[in-house]
């Protein structure tokens, strides 16, 4: 099995660059003029799709192993994120949003 999700932009031209930010590189694939994609695992990609009319109803969770890690190196990159919430037993978590208005989390299993 691989999982391809989707992330919907206004516009691939404004999204592409705030998306090669996000992940730290140039996206891997490039199928069309439409869309753009970045492999995050072995069998996991992540899209961006030019498709206006559903841009900003996106949301995506990515679980990384180093929550404070990875928030460090978005900051870095000029990406914001908010605050740290943690839910009890579970996760930590922080959200942040693109310029279309998608959610995207980075979020960090705590280990019992």
């Amino acid at each position: 099995m691989i999982l391809f999700a989707g992330i919907p932009v206004a516009e691939i031209a404004s999204g592409r660059p705030w998306y090669e930010r996000l992940m730290g590189r140039p996206p891997d694939l490039i199928p069309n003029d439409n869309e753009v994609a970045w492999q995050v695992a072995e069998e996991g990609w992540i899209y961006v799709v030019a498709d206006s009319a559903r841009a900003g109803s996106g949301l995506l969770t990515i679980l990384v192993d180093d929550l404070d890690g990875q928030l460090a190196e978005l900051a870095s990159r000029d990406i914001a994120t908010g605050e740290i919430e943690t839910i009890p037993g579970a996760a930590r978590k922080a959200t942040l949003t693109d310029p279309d208005g998608n959610k995207i989390t980075f979020g960090e299993v705590l280990r019992q």
